[in-house]
């Protein structure tokens, strides 16, 4: 019977033990769940960022595609008349 009160001992020490790290267990939770909000807003953070910057780019892309074809455009046309003025004083002068 002299080994009851040391298996008594012992179980009251591994009880203690895992309160000990119940109690750390808990304090980890709760900073993980204070985490866990701040890591919601920065995702929030991060996603109106990444929205703001597809925005902001494509409209330059737009920009520059509609400009570029209209760029293109206005040359072709540009070329179109001048190659018809020269047509034009070619055949006056009977060319």
């Amino acid at each position: 019977m002299s080994q009851k009160p040391r298996h008594l001992s012992h179980l009251h020490a591994q009880l203690a033990q895992l309160q000990a790290n119940l109690a750390d267990t808990e304090n980890l939770l709760r900073m993980t769940a204070v985490q866990a909000e701040f890591i919601r807003g920065l995702g929030g953070w991060s996603g109106g960022l990444f929205m703001a910057a597809s925005k902001v780019l494509g409209e330059e892309v737009v920009a520059g595609s509609g400009a570029g074809t209209a760029a293109t455009a206005a040359e072709k046309e540009k070329e179109k008349e001048a190659r018809e003025a020269q047509e034009a004083r070619e055949t006056e002068r009977g060319f």
